[in-house]
């Protein structure tokens, strides 16, 4: 049975996993500091370590997605690594800025940076109509998968939505030269799906419930939704397919305005 407990925000939940961790150490060495003679004070990695453990383990119990365990983990182990290495500060602030405009507000969106791998791409190019079609990616990433099929299919029109500014220029450079590959900075919730003969999304399992409402009622009985990865949940899909590739990719394939 699922668990009743309210989930937290993501942000608001990581903050409360790294001070419950942090708590949880400061106990231990008080209460340990009145038992034994040992200079904690000599063993700053060991701690960390152990309150990133902790930190990921309460994680866990708040049902965060597996990609918050190993930051967790990581997180203060590599903040006492990076204080003995003696790293000027202003490159913390580069690194953080870099990372905001790849990856954007992941937090809110809930959805981490997935790139689509050519073999994926290539079953995706068998599920294209014969004839001329539209076709648009939400949350096209880096726009490697719609280059490789807006070159393979001159006679579709493609189109991608990225929300990550540096992705989306990054998208926006490798559509250069090809006219028949539009790339949009933007939320893809506001982009209307009707005129699209195939949505394709890698996302994660947070967005599906609600993207499975705005495709039901936006997109063509004959438009197919093809999912990378994730289902949605509680429908059952038309068909699943397995790529050949080093995970066994599985795309779940639906008709949502047939579902009624």
């Amino acid at each position: 049975m699922r668990n009743s407990r309210t989930e937290p925000a993501p942000l608001r939940g990581a903050l409360f996993a790294q001070l419950g961790g942090a708590a949880a150490v400061l106990l231990l060495v008080a209460g340990l500091g009145q038992l034994t003679a040992v200079d904690f004070g000599q063993i700053p990695f060991i701690l960390a370590l152990l309150q990133g453990g902790i930190a990921a383990l309460i994680s866990l119990w708040l049902r965060a997605p597996n990609w918050w365990q190993p930051i967790h983990l990581g997180f203060m182990p590599l903040v006492v690594a990076v204080q003995q290495i003696g790293i000027a500060p202003g490159w913390f602030l580069a690194a953080f800025v870099l990372l905001l405009l790849v990856f954007w507000r992941t937090d809110k969106s809930r959805v981490p940076l997935y790139l689509t791998n050519r073999a994926t791409a290539a079953a995706l190019l068998k599920l294209l109509p014969a004839t001329p079609c539209h076709v648009i990616d939400l949350g096209c990433g880096d726009g490697g998968l719609l280059r490789r099929l807006a070159a393979a299919r001159p006679d579709c029109c493609f189109a991608g939505i990225e929300h990550a500014p540096l992705t989306c220029l990054v998208a926006k450079l490798r559509a250069l030269g090809q006219p028949n590959l539009t790339i949009r900075y933007g939320d893809f919730w506001e982009e209307p799906l009707g005129a699209y003969d195939l949505v394709y999304i890698f996302l994660s399992p947070a967005p599906m419930p609600r993207l499975w409402v705005k495709a039901s009622a936006e997109m063509a009985p004959a438009a197919l939704l093809v999912s990378n990865s994730f289902e949605v949940p509680g429908i059952e899909p038309d068909e699943s397919l397995v790529v050949a590739d080093r995970r066994n990719t599985r795309l779940f394939l639906y008709h949502p305005a047939r579902r009624g």
